[in-house]
């Protein structure tokens, strides 16, 4: 079973915040390639332990591949991705959990995908049953324990993909639009969760289009474009006052068309 398989495994630079909290990832001239495409393009940041990171952009800007290189889902084509000052590697990787836009369930029970997931971790006994317990109460799920996962409904399944990655105790989770097809009483649910486990210390590093959400979850903001890092700050002072044409372009709801434009929009065309 692989590590990855549960919601779990001269551009600007995106260094964020300046407070004396540690570096947890890092991102060197990062870059990604699809045949002839440049899809990435020398993509640096860091990311500081217990931060709230949000990315945004435009479609087709890179945001999702540059959520699964962080996560060492795909091998960058150049650069490189450290984890605590070191390259990042499969056992580094089990500090880190992700969940996907659309759940990763096993065909099993609610609480047999928690089991499993935390039995794969190591988890054995009262232990284990105590954190299965805990996590069905705070996702709302506890009378939902003996049903097949994935007959629940679209918010159900997304607050179980939820917990079940956060009852591993990641040091950091990634998220890739998760509330996108969700109501707003199941994504009011998610940012809940999502801000007590920040509470508890995790750092999250979310993907949305979403600005409200940005602006209720985040603390920096890493806006990419055509592949690149546009601009980077705190949520408020990107989205509010944006320094570079590719924000205030987004923010107009206009399109930016960049140099990169063409071969990010033809890649996206490609991969739907």
């Amino acid at each position: 079973m692989r590590d990855i398989a549960f919601d779990l495994a001269a551009a600007p630079s995106a260094t964020i915040k300046s407070t004396p909290r540690d570096v947890l990832l890092e991102a060197r001239s990062l870059g990604f390639t699809a045949g002839k495409d440049s899809l990435l393009n020398d993509v640096n940041l860091k990311i500081l332990r217990g931060s709230r990171t949000l990315i945004m952009g435009p479609n087709g800007a890179g945001k999702s591949l540059l959520l699964r290189l962080l996560h060492g889902l795909l091998q960058p084509a150049s650069g490189e991705v450290l984890w605590q000052g070191a390259p990042l590697t499969r056992q580094s990787r089990r500090s880190q959990a992700m969940v996907f836009q659309r759940p990763v369930l096993l065909r099993r029970s609610v609480l047999a995908n928690l089991k499993f997931a935390l039995s794969v971790r190591g988890w054995r006994g009262k232990e284990r049953s105590g954190k299965i317990e805990t996590a069905l109460a705070s996702a709302g799920l506890s009378h939902l324990a003996r049903r097949p996962a994935r007959v629940l409904s679209g918010g159900e399944q997304q607050r179980l993909a939820l917990v079940r990655a956060l009852a591993c105790e990641p040091d950091l989770l990634f998220l890739d639009e998760p509330t996108a097809n969700l109501d707003p009483a199941s994504t009011a649910a998610i940012e809940d969760l999502l801000m007590d486990a920040s509470a508890r210390g995790v750092t999250i590093v979310l993907v949305t289009h979403d600005a409200g959400q940005a602006k209720r979850l985040g603390e920096d903001l890493i806006f990419l474009q055509d592949g690149s890092v546009a601009e980077t700050g705190s949520v408020d002072q990107v989205l509010n006052t944006p320094q570079s044409e590719p924000v205030r372009a987004w923010r107009q709801g206009r399109l930016y068309l960049g140099p990169n434009t063409h071969s990010m929009q033809n890649h996206s065309r490609r991969m739907l």
